[in-house]
Parts: C-alpha cells; structure tokens; sequence
C-alpha cells in the first residue's frame, strides 16, 4: 500500500524513475504518470519515445511541463500517480519566470489535496561543488528549498543511489 506521498530523490540516472515506476505498478492501483519534460531537442526527444515505450499503455500519461499542480487537481480517487520529475518542473517554472514561491506553494496545495497516492520524483544537487555561474547556483538553492519542501509532507522520502534505495523517512 501506497502511502499520501512518497518523495524519491537521486543522482541523475541513479535509478529513481524505475524506482518509482515500479512503487508505483506494486500498488494495484491505475498508475499515472505526470510527464514534467519538455521535447526541445534531439536528446530529449528521444529519451522521452524511449521512456513511453518501455512504459507501455497501460500507464495513463499527462504531459505538463508548468501545470503539474492544475493535473494533479484533476484526477480521481484509485489512480497512483507518479509525478516526475520536480526537477524538470522547477525548470520550466524558472525558465518561464514564474515565481517560484507561488507556484511551490500550488504544487505543495495540490499534493496535499491529492485524492490518489503520489511519488514524485526529484534530483538530489546538493552532493555536488558549488555551482560556477550565478544561474546555476539560484537554481540548486531553488532546488534544494524545494525538495526540503517536499520532504517535510511527504510520509516517505527515499534517496536512491545507483540503483539501491535508502529510507530518509519512513520504513519500507
């Protein structure tokens, strides 16, 4: 059984997402993935064909690179949503100049109200040396505020590292 909200964090590909997915198909539940990725080059392109296909159809899939509280608030009991990722919506949201405070707070309202169980999924950047350019360093402090944030609803927050997962909160 799924708790409200499981928060999963990691390196980039240390195995969160499949950690997730596979969280997420254990439950019974209709699984649903909130797709936070934008296609704007070749790259990405292809990694999200590659990421529907080993999906398949039975996963039910909203793509919203900015609207992931507004999907959230739209889906109905007995679905298990997976939301991934934070990182690429905190992104978006910077790249659009949203403020970041305000639609935090949505995505924090949002899962709070969820009627299904939710697994978000978020890079982990505070392991790595302080950023060299002003951008980037914003962007890691933004990132970290919001996975404190995230961390602080969340029933289990779970840090995955090459593949292996390791409880920060709850137990398994």
């Amino acid at each position: 059984m799924l708790p409200k909200l499981t928060l999963v964090l990691g390196g980039v590909s240390s195995g969160k997402s499949d950690f997730s997915e596979n969280l997420i198909l254990s439950s019974n539940l209709t699984p649903c993935y909130i797709a936070t990725a934008e296609a704007l080059d070749t790259e990405m392109q292809a990694k999200i064909a590659r990421h529907r296909t080993e999906r398949g159809a039975k996963w039910h899939t909203i793509e919203t690179p900015l609207e992931a509280p507004a999907a959230l608030d739209t889906l109905p009991a007995g679905v298990a949503v997976l939301l991934d990722c934070a990182t690429m919506w905190l992104s978006n949201q910077m790249m659009a100049d949203r403020d970041i405070e305000v639609e935090t707070a949505r995505l924090l309202a949002a899962l709070g109200a969820a009627k299904s169980p939710v697994v978000v999924v978020s890079n982990e950047v505070g392991l790595g040396g302080i950023a060299g350019d002003p951008t980037a360093r914003k962007f890691a402090a933004a990132q970290g505020r919001l996975n404190r944030d995230l961390a602080a609803i969340s029933d289990h927050v779970i840090l995955v590292a090459a593949g292996l997962p390791l409880y920060l909160k709850g137990a398994p």
